[in-house]
């Protein structure tokens, strides 16, 4: 499927996100080994999480959708009759092993094209440590990813980068030893896992440490309490509408309901520091996670910004919705300390620098970053890559170009906001998928 966005008037309004797609997850994944039933309301319904649903019911979750909510009960774990397909989820492929590598069986878990190049050598070392077995294609690099599970010994891991995904894998892995695991990680990163397995009755002891990052531990064998989970929406579909508001005079967007964990709004703190009006209303608590409302006002004029290295960790995902806000400030935005992009659904780098290139956008590539200097976008037609990200943001883009962009494969944006090109419609964006053409 493609998408067609004409150029139209600022985009103004307000839009309700999908529910949050890495604590959708973690909730699904939390269900799994619960002591008791759990009902989540507000999942992200895109393909990424159906995955780790579909696992866990692989693994002996009994699930149910009714009244808005998914009813989830377990069970235990058996080893599942078929290989688990994690789609195009890397977050599944990461954080499920923590759970696998401590039961007594077998399982083996694959992935589309797309996620077979992503790395899982990260999980296997220490899962290894813990007493499990663990092996991948390519010299222990790639899925497929084997795991024979068995008695974990707990752990004390420093990781080599600040990854929210191996932490919460070894921490929910550390759920089944018995004793005290610590994983420090050295920089900025998501802490959703932390929150939610404190909201769930596990204790969760975190440390400070040097450079922003931190030191959790947590002591098995322990299971969560079941209940009632209410999920934020997800603040990385919303920052597209964010981004594109800041990016024309005229725009004002509010996002409600959205999530405003500290670990992922690094995006707000840039489009603010380019000169957008940010607020926040609204504002509560749910599952330990802060939640409000963000409104975002384009200025007369953005003001082009270097985004600290130090900063990527808050706004990893966001990276393609920061193009929007850099293609339209004039002078030249920088993007460095983003070598994790290189290895997402595709390499967003190299995604974000070819198309902004198509749509007569200069910018130059980095090997972990990008320089993008301001201008208006002409029409033409977008690549990409099946990434869902890439795919949404210059759908948002396209709303302040100078004629219609095509985005050739926009079926990918079913994998985390089946709703976005009507969401995007109902904020004033002119848009049409192919079929739909006269």
């Amino acid at each position: 499927m493609k998408l067609i966005v004409h150029p139209g008037e600022p985009l103004a309004g307000r839009v309700i996100p999908p529910g949050d797609k890495s604590i959708t997850h973690r909730a699904f994944l939390l269900a799994l080994i619960a002591r008791g039933p759990t009902r989540v309301f507000g999942a992200n319904s895109g393909a990424d999480c159906a995955s780790t649903l579909d696992c866990a019911r692989a693994l002996g979750l009994n699930a149910a959708y009714e009244s808005g909510a998914w009813n989830l009960t377990p069970r235990p774990l058996t080893e599942p009759a078929r290989v688990l397909d994690c789609g195009n989820s890397g977050t599944t492929m990461r954080l499920l092993p923590g759970v696998l590598a401590a039961q007594p069986f077998l399982s083996v878990l694959t992935g589309d094209e797309s996620l077979s190049r992503r790395p899982v050598a990260r999980v296997i070392e220490p899962l290894r440590l813990m007493g499990a077995s663990l092996f991948a294609r390519g010299g222990d690099r790639l899925p497929p990813l084997i795991v024979r599970g068995g008695a974990l010994s707990p752990i004390r891991y420093a990781l080599p980068v600040a990854s929210a995904q191996v932490a919460s894998c070894l921490l929910l892995a550390g759920l089944f030893a018995n004793g005290e695991s610590a994983v420090e990680i050295p920089g900025p990163a998501r802490d959703h896992t932390e929150r939610m397995l404190r909201a769930a009755g596990v204790p969760i002891d975190e440390t400070p440490i040097a450079g922003g990052g931190r030191q959790v531990c947590v002591t098995g064998p322990a299971r969560p309490e079941g209940g009632e989970i209410r999920l934020p929406g997800d603040f990385s579909a919303a920052a597209f509408f964010l981004a594109a508001a800041a990016a024309r005079p005229g725009s004002r967007v509010t996002a409600e309901g959205v999530g405003l964990n500290p670990t992922r709004t690094g995006l707000l703190d840039v489009l603010e520091a380019m000169g957008a009006r940010i607020e926040r209303t609204c504002l509560r608590e749910e599952m330990g996670e802060p939640v409000g409302d963000v409104s975002v006002t384009g200025p007369d004029r953005l003001q082009a910004f270097d985004v600290p290295p130090e900063w990527m960790p808050r706004l990893i995902d966001e990276a393609p919705a920061w193009a929007i806000a850099a293609s339209a400030a004039p002078g030249i935005s920088r993007l460095a300390g983003a070598s994790e992009l290189r290895i997402k659904e595709s390499d967003r780098i190299s995604s974000l620098s070819k198309n902004l290139s198509r749509l007569g956008i200069v910018t130059r590539e980095r090997p972990d970053g990008l320089e993008v200097e301001g201008g208006v976008p002409r029409g033409g037609t977008v690549v990409s890559d099946g990434d869902h990200r890439i795919a949404m943001a210059f759908a948002a883009l396209a709303s302040r170009a100078a004629s219609p962009v095509t985005i050739d494969d926009a079926a990918s944006i079913a994998t985390s906001y089946p709703g976005f090109a009507g969401a995007l419609a109902a904020l004033g964006a002119r848009v049409e998928t192919e079929n739909e053409r006269p």
